[in-house]
């Protein structure tokens, strides 16, 4: 039952779990931050100080558990197990159960105002689309499951050697990768691009031209209420917190009706605000344009009173080659002029590198390691270009529902914690 003590001064015990015990096991100790043999370990204290026995617990399929424990915990648990009488299996499992009890899922942190984060870069083809759609699933996914996340670490190790790997997707140590639950929160997905590229590849239908729109709104001349318009992405695997706002072609005439419209640069602002009290995170997805629509998305983007820097503004989508900087300083500067003009915080949340594959050779990693330097707003995240993406835009489903688990996926997840 029990092995010499380890490097850490415990002791490695093995007994049996049933299955959907550790499971929950697992979950809520992540939940908590703490490792499960700490939680172990709590649960055997508070179940061998209590007067008697709890409730049983159902103990059928179980197999092989091991944790570590303090050295002695296990001998002094098997003792009060023998005198209760209950076998070492269903007092093990009366003791996590007891933790579990003790310990309920924390309740999800939200903002105390709802992020607006403006997905931008006046060029088109960076993958601003599929950024948008894999962060706003990211954020939503179930607080009660576990997911694959590449940490902090990785990313950084990942840049600093961008120029040293060789296959299509920076190379990733299996210790580089925790599990750690969903961030739980409910997100409202903005397509603002007349092209309808979130809204197609999400599943959902672009609005038609006779009817209501996003664009109707921001001109003034609504024909419904807003939140009509929005509609659930996968409520099997988001439960109901990741909805999505369709496009219409009508927002290719967006910038012509908000030249009639006063203070155009809040149209945004005046559309969306009806929704804010429902979500936790508004990601818009922008279109590839320096006009007037950008300028209202930009401020949407802005820094209100009492709001923390950081909390919402803009994520700028770049790739790994030339264009994409020139792009990059078009829509800096736009930003830079609406600061100045209006008198407002535009904070940058930070440069996503997408579509990266070093295989592509120099330009690609001497681009990535251009981006690196900027320093001021840095990279936070960088996403290989894999198949996955790909296949899920044709299958018209959520990359996280499509393959959870691929690199894309835990780099979408790393993003989000990256400027959660």
């Amino acid at each position: 039952m029990s092995s010499p003590a380890t490097s850490s001064d415990r002791e490695k015990v093995v007994s049996k779990l049933p299955g959907w015990l550790r499971q929950n096991l697992k979950i809520r100790a992540a939940q908590h931050g703490i490792e499960i043999q700490a939680a172990v370990e709590q649960g055997i204290n508070a179940w061998c100080s209590l007067a008697s026995t709890t409730a049983t617990v159902d103990t059928a399929g179980a197999d092989s558990f091991s944790t570590f424990l303090p050295p002695g915990q296990w001998d002094e648990f098997r003792q009060v197990v023998a005198d209760r009488r209950v076998s070492l299996i269903q007092g093990l499992a009366q003791a996590v159960q007891l933790w579990l009890d003790s310990n309920p899922a924390p309740d999800v942190e939200r903002p105390e105002a709802t992020r607006r984060i403006v997905v931008c870069n006046q060029k088109g083809g960076v993958g601003k689309t599929a950024i948008t759609a894999g962060l706003g699933e990211a954020l939503a996914e179930d607080p009660n499951t576990l997911h694959s996340v590449r940490v902090a670490k990785a990313l950084a190790k990942a840049l600093r050697a961008s120029d040293d790997q060789s296959g299509s997707e920076p190379a990733s140590d299996p210790l580089d990768i925790e599990s750690l639950p969903g961030l739980g929160l409910r997100v409202l997905l903005v397509d603002f691009d007349p092209q309808c590229h979130l809204t197609n590849q999400l599943g959902g239908a672009p609005l038609p031209m006779d009817g209501d729109s996003l664009t109707n709104h921001m001109a003034g001349s609504p024909k419904g209420e807003i939140r009509d318009l929005i509609i659930p992405v996968d409520d099997d695997t988001f439960g109901g917190r990741l909805h999505l706002l369709p496009a219409c072609n009508d927002a290719f005439l967006l910038d012509v009706r908000l030249s009639a419209v006063r203070a155009r640069e809040a149209a945004l602002e005046r559309a969306l605000a009806p929704l804010e009290a429902d979500y936790d995170v508004i990601l818009v997805d922008c279109p590839p344009s320096l006009g007037l629509s950008m300028d209202a998305a930009a401020y949407y983007g802005r820094r209100r009173d009492g709001e923390n820097p950081g909390q919402s503004g803009a994520l700028i989508v770049v790739q790994a080659e030339d264009s994409s900087a020139d792009a990059y300083e078009l829509l800096t500067n736009q930003i830079d002029d609406l600061r100045s003009d209006l008198q407002v915080d535009i904070d940058y949340l930070g440069i996503v590198v997408n579509l990266y594959d070093s295989r592509r050779g120099f330009i690609a990693t001497s681009s990535l390691q251009g981006w690196v330097d900027i320093k001021d707003p840095r990279v936070v995240g960088l996403i290989g270009d894999l198949k996955e993406q790909k296949e899920a835009v044709r299958m018209k489903q959520p990359l996280l529902s499509y393959a959870p688990k691929s690199q894309q996926a835990i780099g979408m997840r790393a993003l989000a914690r990256e400027i959660a």
